[in-house]
């Protein structure tokens, strides 16, 4: 476990060597990383959220690309496409970005549902069709999307089925004075980024996938998360809680939080850690006002409805 431990702590020291500060940002965004799960960044422009994701890929020495999404980007353009290459002859098949280990999908809500779309078969099934011949993506695959909340002009919201392909929903916020005089002295004269250096190779991060099915899950648990997933079902105000699939994605970042904590098991704090994060973007609120701010309030509001169980949480 200590070896696992150091390398997951690497991840984060390297990450956090660039980003001032936003510790929580970094620790949900490993998890999500580790358990193969993607991330919905939405923030004000300037916040790091490129950087962040740049960060991540260059601290585990994976490919990376980026999509600057546009009301004129065709789904082609993400998947690849089939051309004739009339010196062979024959039809070849073109890769789009989306062939990678880390796509940064930036501004995701600026292209049209159609285009938007082209990411789901990619996000859930880790794969690309295009006529009729389906071809798998890469493991480790990774999505980091980013919205900006505050401009809506020419914008598209991301529908609920594509919401619920991503695992968690984050934000980076603003720094506090401290953290901005440490983003000045830290960026003053040149750019933390180009110095950064891997501290891990691809293999690594498969292997550590695979240790997350070691990670203890005590029964009492599991019943907890599924009480948390009926109530916000049966809450007043919500419209549609989270689906069976939100209460998997809980159960994944829970695992992967506790062992980027140095524990094989999982404890309430876990939970409570990373469910607002999972949860918010997924409920339907039936007064849709105050937007993400009003889910996590929601979100926030059934779990200290919930009980929590006390027990022995090792084997």
């Amino acid at each position: 476990m200590a070896e696992k431990d150091n390398l997951i702590q690497s991840i984060k020291t390297a990450v956090g060597n660039v980003i001032v500060g936003k510790e929580r940002t970094i620790d949900l965004l490993t998890a999500a990383f580790l358990c193969g799960g993607h991330v919905l960044l939405e923030d004000v422009p300037g916040t790091g959220k490129t950087l962040l994701a740049k960060t991540l890929a260059k601290a585990v020495d994976l490919d990376f690309q980026r999509i600057q999404f546009t009301p004129d980007l065709m789904p082609s353009d993400i998947t690849g496409l089939n051309y004739y290459n009339q010196k062979e002859g024959e039809f070849v098949f073109r890769k789009g970005p989306v062939f990678t280990n880390i796509l940064l999908a930036d501004e995701i809500n600026r292209a049209t549902p159609r285009t938007q779309s082209a990411l789901l078969e990619c996000m859930e099934e880790r794969q690309v069709t295009l006529d009729g011949e389906t071809r798998k993506l890469e493991e480790p695959f990774f999505v980091i999307a980013t919205e900006n909340p505050i401009e809506t002009g020419g914008t598209y919201p991301l529908p609920e089925a594509q919401l619920d392909r991503f695992l968690v929903h984050l934000s980076m916020g603003l720094p506090d004075l401290e953290e901005e005089v440490r983003i000045l002295e830290r960026f003053e004269k040149d750019n933390p980024l180009e110095k950064a250096e891997p501290v891990c190779r691809k293999e690594d991060i498969l292997s550590l996938r695979q240790s997350l099915e070691e990670v203890y899950v005590h029964p009492a648990l599991m019943r907890y998360m599924a009480s948390v997933a009926q109530a916000s079902r049966e809450q007043e105000g919500v419209l549609c809680g989270i689906s069976p699939r939100g209460s998997l994605a809980l159960l994944r970042i829970s695992r992967a939080y506790a062992m980027g904590k140095g524990r094989m098991y999982i404890v309430p704090e876990d939970i409570k850690e990373t469910a607002v994060s999972v949860m918010a973007h997924r409920l339907i609120l039936s007064q849709r006002r105050g937007g993400t701010a009003a889910a996590e309030r929601m979100a926030r509001k059934i779990l200290e409805e919930v009980p929590v169980p006390t027990e022995d949480w090792k084997r």
